[in-house]
């Protein structure tokens, strides 16, 4: 059965193309150029991904992606923007996209992200069948029941939360840079690094006392960040 694609774009011309090429790809796709009709159909149709424009009549694609993220909607996101500075991909990520493509851009590269993405996914799906329990210092990790816990409080995570944190405490006391991490937790070989640096932020504000002083989950210079080995103080 292959995957369901719903693309939420307002420019006709660039949602046909988009769909053409996820069709040769083999996906089944679905398409809205509203956000507030975008909203029902993700509802009604369960996507298993999204590319997603930002500016669109009716609501905004921010707005869209908040909505379906507050009811625990997993499906993987790939927002779509002519707005490529820092600090807005930082928002669209936080705000739950899991990419962030920035417009012109060539619709075999979303293809490419689309096929990326959904391997990701599918790999974190089979992981439900490990039973591996991971221990580091105060932090248990069970990867069969995807659980997470610190100092006996129950981790809150999403499911790309979770795939680095248990990443991560598979290998205490190692440093692993963005590039690495989005390759080996992520499953990309390109991609925007921003989407680690995001993670890790949100890992810490579920993790650390004070997520601006991290003890856990640490930045090591300019290397990249490591789990650390052994009890917390």
């Amino acid at each position: 059965m292959s995957a369901r694609i719903l693309v939420v774009e307002d420019d006709r011309t660039m949602a046909e193309v988009l769909l053409a090429y996820l069709r040769r790809a083999g996906y089944e796709t679905d398409w809205s150029a509203d956000g507030s009709e975008a909203y029902q159909l993700w509802q009604r149709r369960r996507p298993d991904l999204v590319v997603l424009d930002l500016m669109l009549p009716g609501m905004s694609g921010l707005e869209l992606l908040r909505r379906r993220r507050t009811i625990a909607d997993d499906a993987a996101v790939i927002i779509l923007s002519a707005r490529g500075e820092e600090e807005d991909r930082l928002v669209g990520l936080e705000t739950g996209a899991d990419d962030y493509v920035v417009k012109p851009f060539s619709p075999r590269e979303i293809v490419l992200r689309v096929e990326a993405l959904l391997r990701r996914t599918e790999r974190a799906a089979g992981t439900q069948l490990v039973n591996r329990r991971l221990e580091v210092g105060p932090l248990l990790v069970d990867q069969g029941a995807r659980t997470a816990r610190y100092e006996d409080r129950e981790l809150a995570l999403t499911m790309r939360e979770f795939d680095l944190l248990a990443f991560l405490a598979a290998h205490p006391g190692q440093t692993f840079s963005k590039v690495e991490l989005l390759r080996r937790v992520w499953g990309w070989e390109f991609g925007d690094t921003s989407t680690v640096t995001v993670h890790i932020r949100r890992l810490r504000e579920k993790l650390e006392r004070d997520p601006s002083d991290p003890r856990l989950v640490i930045t090591v210079g300019r290397a990249g960040y490591q789990l650390v080995d052994g009890p917390v103080g």
